[in-house]
């Protein structure tokens, strides 16, 4: 299996974007974001928000890659376990 480079890399977290089209011809943000020490995916999960829809493929990655630091703030803030 490919390994795609992560968008935003540090020595604690890994940010992967990416976009999907939709039927109306928007775009939905796709986020993974791993938190490195155990390996543990932070998102998504179960009920995790849907980023967009937005105009452009561009503007979904982007909202993505935001969303995902977001995430990384708020675990830096109070670690999940």
């Amino acid at each position: 299996m490919a390994r795609h480079k992560a968008d935003v890399a540090d020595g604690e977290f890994e940010i992967f974007a990416s976009y999907h089209g939709t039927g109306d011809g928007r775009y939905v943000g796709g986020l993974k974001v791993v938190r490195k020490a155990d390996r543990r995916i932070l998102f998504p999960f179960d009920g995790a928000p849907e980023i967009g829809p937005y105009e452009t493929a561009d503007q979904a990655r982007r909202a993505a890659i935001e969303y995902g630091k977001q995430i990384v703030a708020a675990d830096r803030a109070s670690p999940e376990k």
